[in-house]
């Protein structure tokens, strides 16, 4: 357990300078109540600013909380914008999400082909579970299905 009333003092003049890793740690506070009320709109708001300075966790965060609907509406599109933006970062959990995303239709279009994808750049990133949802996937395509997911992911390059 943290001592968040130093972390507070510490974290709030860096974020308001601008620094990408305070906002971050500010939203992670509000989101938990670490030190401050817990405050779904201001964990937004932090991590907001930390997404526009191209912070990965931040953004996946943001997807999280439009995906989940805390502190903003629920929006399944936004959501899936921001998880993308961490995925191309390279964010393990954020490919898993986008795996799911795609796989249930929510934000975009249902498509086996991408949702196996992300689950196996999951995979490849040492997600624990990715293997399990893409193999349990690979079970409703068909090989010409697998076979083009599988040449996107060796395809996929992180932006930067």
């Amino acid at each position: 357990r943290g001592d968040y009333a130093t972390a507070l003092t510490e974290f709030r003049p860096l974020a308001q300078q601008g620094v990408a890793e305070a906002q971050f740690n500010l939203g992670h506070m509000y989101f938990y109540g670490q030190g401050v009320p817990q405050d779904d709109a201001e964990a937004v708001r932090w991590f907001r600013r930390a997404t526009e300075q191209g912070h990965a966790e931040a953004r996946f965060n943001l997807g999280f909380m439009y995906h989940e609907g805390r502190g903003v509406p629920q929006d399944y599109e936004a959501a899936m914008r921001w998880y993308r933006r961490a995925a191309e970062q390279g964010h393990d959990i954020a490919h898993v999400k986008m795996g799911i995303m795609y796989a249930k239709g929510e934000g975009a279009p249902q498509d086996y082909v991408q949702a196996h994808m992300w689950y196996n750049l999951a995979a490849a990133g040492g997600h624990k579970d990715a293997g399990g949802f893409r193999n349990t996937l690979a079970k409703r395509m068909t090989p010409a299905q697998i076979a083009e997911a599988q040449r996107l992911a060796r395809e996929w390059k992180p932006k930067q």
